[in-house]
């Protein structure tokens, strides 16, 4: 979502090249063209506004020393001051159980997802979450919250029959009683726009089960919009915290750098997907390095261990020592890479890559790659050396692909077999050096290298 402010504020920085103090005069410019960028990402003015009197205040006078340049000098106060804005440090829920949180927000921000993904993070970390469907206009909305509900083995609960939404809220919670679970989310009615009818409906929603968090989900895409959104919300019933939407999409993110700012209310989660996994606990510090494209290593690696199953890893990892690695392997090691998301949103968190866009092709590629190795025969598969000109043809056909095509992901396969090969007799931290860089796969977008589930050095 945040690929074009990056690159604008990267280009914005690029006249400071070569300056040995910051002065008025020479960051004038610069700090017009981040404003610019700011704006042009949907930030509300006001916070764009203040955003650049607090970096030029900070900025102008510092001397720059021989080991750091003016643009990284301003880029680390640039850093700061995002952090700052969009909130230090980590926001947990609260502790209270049973823990109640009521969803709220506009028809389309994806409450009812969104509060599915919560409950399943809720899940792992230890809490038994009950789905409360309170939205009873909404068609097929109870039926799509029942559907996730099975989906990712949580408690569910709805009353088809009922229109009184305090009354279906209050019968939720003895519900969760009843079954022992501690930790129930409300799925709360939207409305393409705020009304009074929907005000009153959350209100009286709220006093009748006194939740511990009030959550407002809004769609990253929202724009200026947004601001304005989270305001009402928040005025009507006392938001304790919010979740941005939608933040895999092309919109120009700026909600995320404006919401907190207007209204005081901590960014909590963010959905980055459509499936349920693809929900993250916000973390400030770690956003404002993406957006200013330095990459967020932690995140990359916290979600490899969470998605990588260590006993398969270390597997891989024992035949690469032992330079028995054949198509099957690789095949588990596309799985693997697989879990971790698509190829641009890892690029997005390896520091001086989050510009570089893998894409479409590389999606392409490695699906192609895989239906090849899937055509193969088991024992092709083991024993890569039985493969010749007529079961190459016959896996091309089988396949859909072409007779080079399968040559040429031999020919790839067999470069890195020869590479572990020579790493085998200890030759090396040079060759591993060379076998992550050399991205192993090309039709791998350059993440070959990640050994067998092992995280690449930074």
């Amino acid at each position: 979502m945040f690929e074009g402010l990056t690159e604008k504020l990267s280009q914005s920085l690029r006249n400071l090249r070569g300056v040995g103090k910051l002065s008025q005069d020479n960051m004038a410019d610069a700090l017009k063209e981040v404003r610019t960028a700011l704006l042009s990402a949907d930030v509300h003015f006001r916070v764009a506004r203040e955003f650049i009197e607090r970096v030029k205040e900070k900025c102008i006078g510092q001397e720059v020393t021989k080991s750091v340049s003016p643009g990284q000098q301003v880029i680390k106060i640039i850093n700061d001051e995002l952090v700052t804005l969009l909130g230090e440090g980590t926001t947990e829920l609260s502790s209270k159980k049973p823990l109640k949180i009521m969803m709220v927000g506009l028809q389309g921000g994806g409450k009812t997802t969104t509060s599915a993904k919560l409950g399943r993070l809720l899940k792992k970390q230890g809490y038994i979450p009950l789905l409360a469907a309170c939205d009873i206009y909404r068609p097929a909305a109870i039926d799509q919250l029942e559907v996730l509900a099975k989906q990712e083995d949580l408690a569910f609960y709805a009353d088809r029959d009922s229109k009184n939404v305090p009354a279906i809220g209050k019968a939720a919670q003895k519900q969760a009683e009843k079954i022992g679970a501690n930790a129930i989310l409300f799925d709360t009615a939207g409305r393409l726009q705020i009304d009074e009818e929907l005000i009153q409906e959350i209100k009286d929603l709220k006093e009748k089960i006194n939740p511990d968090e009030v959550l407002l989900i809004a769609d990253g895409a929202l724009g200026q919009e947004a601001v304005n959104v989270a305001k009402a919300f928040n005025e009507a019933v006392s938001l304790t915290g919010l979740i941005l939407t939608k933040m895999d999409g092309d919109a120009r993110g700026g909600a995320a750098l404006s919401m907190k700012s207007i209204t005081g209310c901590p960014i909590k989660f963010l959905a980055t997907g459509e499936k349920t996994d693809d929900f993250e606990v916000f973390h400030p510090d770690r956003l404002a390095s993406r957006i200013l494209g330095m990459g967020d290593v932690v995140s990359l690696v916290e979600k490899a261990q969470e998605n990588i199953d260590e006993k398969e890893a270390e597997r891989m990892a024992e035949k690469m020592r032992k330079a028995d690695f054949n198509f099957e392997d690789f095949l588990a090691q596309m799985k693997q890479i697989k879990k971790l998301g698509s190829m641009d949103s890892i690029m997005g968190m390896i520091p001086g890559m989050s510009g570089m866009k893998v894409g479409d092709q590389a999606e392409d590629q490695l699906k192609r790659s895989e239906t090849i190795i899937l055509s193969m025969t088991l024992q092709e598969r083991r024993n890569p050396n039985v493969l010749n000109g007529s079961r190459r043809l016959r896996i091309a056909k089988g396949s859909g692909s072409k007779v080079s095509e399968v040559n040429q992901l031999i020919k790839q396969f067999t470069q890195m077999r020869k590479m572990m090969k020579k790493m085998k007799g200890g030759k090396s931290k040079k060759m591993m050096r060379q076998l992550q860089g050399m991205g192993g796969m090309e039709g791998l977008g350059g993440m070959g290298g990640l050994g067998g589930g092992k995280m690449p050095r930074f």
